[in-house]
């Protein structure tokens, strides 16, 4: 049987003393209170809903930008028209283009995490359905990677604009910020990000509709937001 290390030994008594719901405010100065690694730690939250992902009226995907940022920049590309590629690349893109564009990806080139696309563009982007589909990384009007202006998607998604999806279990997980933050700047970012939780959510749904909101950093434990 392993044995706990010195840094999980002391969380789990810490964690301890949190067995109750807290408010956003204890929760996150409990967060700071942990042991840590030497990394700067992402911090998570996770909320479980009384959803049916089944039903596709029940199915939630969208994209959130976090007030203060989530500490991290994402590498996007973006399939627009000529007109728009130096405007594209200028917002942050690393890569812009058409049909080129669609044709290096067919050729096995993957390095980015995100993908933009006007809706001109979906045609000849759909070919890549096989390539982009199972990393998830096709863009989708749903996620607001699909979009008219494509120049304001590219520069939000470099910026740290997040994607997010409910899993088969009913959860969303989202990463709302480093551990380096201020509490301030946490608190702000988890409150925000129920809020958002909490206007989609959908008109099917009966009952209770948030079951739990825990939030964590990379390497401790889980605190229960009381809500």
């Amino acid at each position: 049987m392993s044995r706990l290390t010195k840094r999980a030994a002391a969380n789990r008594e810490i964690a301890a003393k949190y067995q109750e719901p807290q408010s956003i405010e204890n929760a996150v100065k409990a967060l700071k209170s942990f042991r840590g690694p030497k990394f700067d730690q992402s911090v998570e939250a996770c909320v479980h809903l009384n959803i049916d992902p089944r039903q596709a009226d029940q199915q939630l995907r969208g994209s959130i930008s976090m007030p203060n940022g989530v500490g991290r920049t994402s590498r996007v590309i973006c399939f627009c028209q000529e007109d728009k590629v130096s405007d594209a690349k200028a917002a942050g893109a690393i890569e812009a283009g058409a049909d080129d564009l669609v044709e290096k990806i067919s050729g096995g080139w993957m390095d980015f995490d995100v993908a933009i696309a006007s809706p001109d563009m979906m045609r000849s982007v759909s070919k890549l359905g096989r390539a982009l589909g199972p990393k998830g990384l096709m863009p989708s009007p749903k996620a607001g990677t699909v979009t008219p202006d494509v120049v304001k998607a590219v520069k939000e998604y470099s910026a740290g604009k997040l994607e997010y999806r409910n899993d088969d279990g009913g959860n969303i997980h989202c990463i709302v910020g480093k551990m380096s933050f201020s509490e301030e700047d946490l608190v702000q970012n988890l409150s925000f990000f129920i809020e958002t939780i909490e206007k989609i959510k959908p008109p099917s749904s009966k009952g209770h509709y948030i079951k739990k909101f825990v939030v964590s950093g990379t390497m401790t434990p889980g605190i229960q937001i009381t809500l």
